[in-house]
């Protein structure tokens, strides 16, 4: 299983404006990040465009991506803005299911469904890193590979969340007044 997503974000004015664009929808000038998931919210696939990119057009690359570096991925669930003719795409021309995730009829604003919760997580955890919260980078590829660093950093911290640091070799403590030195098993020395 995976997700994709995409969220709109300003750029800086020192951005060339051929590579930016203005988001309608959400009234922002510059880029979109498109982002595939898994259903933990690492990322898979990051691809970057002009903002004025339709959701259903900017997916294809992603999708493509995750087919060929992911071939274990089968199922892919979106959100509304991708789709209509991506699903037959993905379904005729990578062999995979686009699976569109609907609001409640009764919905106003915004509201996580369950099922997409862990690539808005993803994308709350990118926005964390100052260089993320606005694009400076003067090439969308410059900006796809700082979003896979930022991700790089959270997939570390999550590996080495739980566990205790662990030191290695004696550690001295103290001089006594002998000139003795005491050491502490498992420690490092200093």
């Amino acid at each position: 299983m995976g997700l994709i997503d995409s969220q709109s974000v300003r750029t800086a004015d020192t951005v060339p404006a051929s590579t930016r664009g203005f988001d309608a929808g959400k009234k922002v000038k510059g880029r979109k990040r498109f982002i595939v998931t898994d259903t933990l919210g690492l990322l898979l696939a990051v691809h970057v465009v002009p903002a004025n990119i339709q959701d259903r057009n900017g997916g294809r690359r992603p999708l493509l991506w995750t087919r060929l570096n992911h071939p274990g991925v089968r199922k892919i669930w979106a959100d509304q803005g991708f789709a209509g003719r991506l699903v037959d795409w993905t379904a005729s021309i990578l062999g995979r299911e686009l699976d569109i995730i609907r609001k409640d009829p009764g919905q106003r604003g915004f509201q996580v469904q369950p099922k997409r919760r862990s690539i808005e997580r993803t994308f709350s955890w990118l926005t964390a890193h100052r260089r993320l919260t606005r694009d400076y980078e003067t090439s969308p590829a410059h900006a796809e590979t700082m979003i896979r660093w930022a991700m790089i950093g959270v997939m570390v911290r999550r590996l080495s969340r739980g566990r205790a640091a662990v030191r290695s070799g004696p550690r001295l403590l103290a001089q006594s007044g002998s000139g003795v030195v005491a050491a502490v098993p498992g420690s490092l020395e200093a």
